[in-house]
């Protein structure tokens, strides 16, 4: 993590005493300077120590709090050398003074961490390996001995240094720690409250998603059980699992006996995934796990999640019913590649079919005309796509927004008053004639990006968002995950603890709590930041603000933004080969689904049988995982869904088709019909062409539109008008209606009995040749002379 460990890397070649206490620290410089005269760099980058952060206690300093911070971690020797004289000690930085300070101040060079205490040994040798505990505790402020010196509310940077002396070299700062501190008031006497005149207003949202689970390309059916690609999401649904322990802080931290005046309930809203929530509801009826997620219906056994399904969408339809939730895209998708395939049924699937989706699964009306995009941002055509009649309000991160002055909502379209009304004479005009044009606006609701890149990073698997800015970009995998959850409280309580910075900087009294969609905080961590912003509420620093009561309002400012979609939402979006795999694919899908017969008496209708198909293009333009270090198995299972879909979708198209009769066929007559066997393997009924490529000399009439029952055949009569008695190769096929292909062209070759054109000649010729031989014999008789025909024939 280069950008955290500045001069951590170099060994210096003066020996520079370590004070071995424990509790006693001094407000001196760093022995070692990141950068002085007499140092010596050895390998480029080189490892010899990892400090761990373990726990920090308080995590979060009110005025009731011990006035002591107590970290806890452990070193150990990652190198390949043994270390001795390993001591650690804590440093604090100024308070962080503004949004963007909650994650630059983190990589600050150490020397701007300038409070500074003694140095604690750790262990006086450790070996390649080894790894050893340590605990550091400082008072916060201190009149007489030496401390934090924290004197006043706010969010503090603090770090733990650790050095050492490698065999080979000298002593160095060999590693650090670092995390941000927040203070809601210092404790003591006397105590030093926080300002709450000007408290924030909160509005949190709290995702309920997971990664696409269902086995791709596999079309829908009403007696087979549901594939799924693992069993993981049945682990993370039970007891202890990610998704049991999300939806378990928010009924822990909102139940009456903890949220007595409902003001953390009325700030949150639940943000489900559709897509999340049709897996889990097949699962409750049984499902089975494929053995090869590239062979999705190949061998499989049964799923173990059943029962932990039901229990957590119980409990999932329990907590909607008492607090407000929305809809998020279907799967995560990524808009931007949505609304490049720009097909209206895709994007209707992937932007507002979630929202019946969630309503029907948990029971409740939903919030409609609210988009948040996993992006956390759009472009100008996403906006555009969507636009509908009535004001659609976006949620997107303040950076990715041009105003003139900070804000927390912003105009992106403005409505446009309605086409108008047709003339009463009954004269229409060119513009009445067209596709009326969406008329409603286009507002966004605008969060921090330094607090959505903080909670983001929190959990099992850290992120960072594409609305994150370069200069507060790094690697997050050298940070432990408390060190990471204190980064997240500290970026949540910074706007409410400095009332006076957010006004210097224009910034608005408002704070939208947004975690990335895929969320990967567990138990502890989600509950500690549910707690968190509950203090906030309860000290005064901060209000509830209802997700509901923001939409459709209008914006502070007239002023249109525009919109900013930087390269890395790009290169963390969804690859063109995909985007191209979904605008192939999809047409196939509604030629087939407007093909397909919709009988009220089957149970499986055509849009149940190819709507999984459909969401399966929206699954492998999923966001999920691309942003974090399992991005490579994401992309892997994004091409896997989409060569399935499009495999299937042969399979399906090369289920109907007509039967060869093998040999010649012939005709009785030249007007005699063909007989035809057309054949549907499809459980649903099917609707076909009959397309025909017939030589010269053979006229077949169009039968038009022939339904074919589900899973059989039937028999097509071809009338037929064949004018010659040679074997004649005919092409049949079938298409849907608007002529897509179905099954591969059969060849049939056709013989007639009729002589066609010969047999007309000759049976002209005989004619004639009988009028003559008629007329001759005439003429004779009328001038009495015999018929030379006649000699040699003797009458009786």
């Amino acid at each position: 993590m280069a950008l955290r460990r500045v001069g951590a890397v170099t060994l210096t070649a003066l020996a520079v005493v370590l004070a071995p206490t424990s509790t006693v620290v001094a407000a001196a410089q760093d022995p070692v300077p990141p950068e002085s005269a007499g140092t010596q760099t050895v390998d480029e980058d080189p490892e010899f120590l990892e400090l761990h952060i373990d726990n920090v206690t308080p995590s979060t300093v009110t005025t009731t709090s011990d006035p002591f911070v107590t970290v806890t971690g452990s070193v150990k020797n990652v190198g390949d050398r043994t270390v001795r004289d390993v001591s650690v000690r804590l440093q604090r930085a100024p308070a962080v003074a503004s949004s963007e300070g909650l994650r630059t101040s983190l990589t600050l060079d150490q020397s701007r961490y300038d409070t500074v205490g003694m140095f604690d040994t750790v262990a006086g040798r450790l070996d390649e390996g080894q790894s050893k505990q340590f605990t550091l505790s400082l008072p916060l402020r201190s009149d007489t001995d030496i401390s934090l010196d924290i004197t006043e509310p706010g969010v503090y940077p603090l770090m733990v240094n650790v050095n050492g002396t490698p065999e080979y070299g000298g002593a160095a700062r060999l590693d650090d720690a670092r995390f941000l501190l927040p203070v809601f008031g210092v404790p003591g006497t006397p105590a030093v409250p926080p300002d709450i005149s000007s408290p924030v207003a909160v509005t949190m949202l709290w995702p309920l998603a997971d990664r696409p689970r269902l086995a791709a390309g596999v079309p829908g059916s009403v007696t087979e059980p549901v594939r799924l690609v693992d069993d993981d999401l049945a682990t993370s649904l039970a007891d202890g699992g990610r998704l049991d322990e999300l939806l378990g802080a928010v009924e822990f931290a909102t139940r009456e006996s903890v949220d007595r005046d409902h003001t953390l309930r009325d700030s949150l809203c639940l943000a489900v995934d559709p897509d999340l929530l049709i897996t889990v509801e097949n699962m409750t009826r049984g499902y089975l796990v494929v053995d090869d997620p590239s062979d999705p219906t190949g061998s499989a056994h049964e799923g173990t999640g059943k029962d932990a399904a039901s229990a957590w969408l119980d409990r999932a339809r329990s907590l909607a019913a008492s607090m407000c939730t929305t809809s998020v895209p279907f799967a995560q998708a990524d808009l931007s590649a949505i609304t490049e395939v720009a097909n209206p049924d895709l994007t209707a699937t992937a932007v507002e079919a979630p929202a019946d989706i969630v309503d029907n699964a948990l029971g409740v009306t939903s919030l409609r005309n609210f988009v948040w995009s996993d992006a956390g941002m759009l472009d100008d055509a996403t906006a555009q796509m969507l636009r509908g009649d009535e004001a659609t309000t976006t949620l997107v991160a303040a950076n990715s927004v041009d105003t003139t002055t900070p804000r927390d909502s912003a105009h992106v379209i403005e409505a446009t008053p309605p086409p108008a009304p047709v003339p009463a004479n009954g004269e229409t005009t060119p513009a009445a004639t067209e596709t009326p044009a969406a008329t409603g606006s286009v507002d966004a609701l605008l969060f921090d990006p330094s607090v959505g890149t903080a909670l983001a990073a929190m959990g099992t698997t850290p992120q960072t968002p594409s609305y994150t800015p370069q200069r507060a970009r790094y690697d997050l995998s050298d940070d432990s995950q408390t060190a990471r959850l204190q980064d997240a409280l500290g970026a949540v309580s910074w706007s409410a603890l400095e009332p006076e910075a957010a006004r210097a900087a224009g910034t608005p009294r408002s704070l939208m709590v947004v975690p990335p969609q895929l969320w990967t905080a567990g138990a502890e961590d989600a509950k500690t930041l549910l707690s968190t912003v509950s203090s906030l509420m309860r000290s005064g620093l901060a209000t509830p603000r209802p997700l509901p009561a923001m939409l459709g309002r209008q914006p502070g400012s007239p002023e249109v933004a525009t919109l900013e979609y930087p390269d890395q939402a790009a290169e963390d979006g969804v690859p063109a080969h995909i985007r191209d795999a979904a605008g192939t694919q999809t047409p196939r899908i509604e030629a087939l689904n407007a093909a397909l017969v919709d009988d009220p008496q089957a149970p499986l209708t055509p849009e149940r049988f190819t709507a999984p198909l459909r969401e399966d293009l929206l699954r492998s333009m999923s966001l999920a995982h691309r942003r974090d270090d399992e991005r490579r198995s994401a992309e892997e299972a994004s091409d896997v869904r989409a060569d399935e879909v499009a495999e299937t979708m042969d399979d399906l198209f090369g289920a109907v088709t007509v039967v060869s009769p093998g040999g010649v066929y012939t005709l009785a007559s030249e007007q005699s019909p063909l007989l035809l066997v057309a054949r549907n393997d499809l459980p649903v009924g099917i609707t076909v062409r009959l397309q025909v490529d017939a030589p010269s000399g053979m006229t077949i009439t169009d039968i038009g539109p022939t339904t074919l029952p589900p899973r059989g055949s039937r028999t097509l009569t071809v009338p037929t008008e064949a004018n010659d008695s040679r074997k004649l190769v005919v092409q049949f096929s079938l298409t849907t209606a608007d002529g897509q292909q179905l099954g591969e062209p059969t060849s049939v070759t056709v013989r007639s009995n009729a002589y066609g054109q010969a047999l007309a000649i000759l049976t002209a010729c005989a004619g004639a040749l009988l009028l003559f031989l008629a007329g001759r014999r005439l003429w004779h008789r009328f001038r009495g002379q015999p018929d030379p025909a006649d000699e040699g024939y003797e009458r009786s």
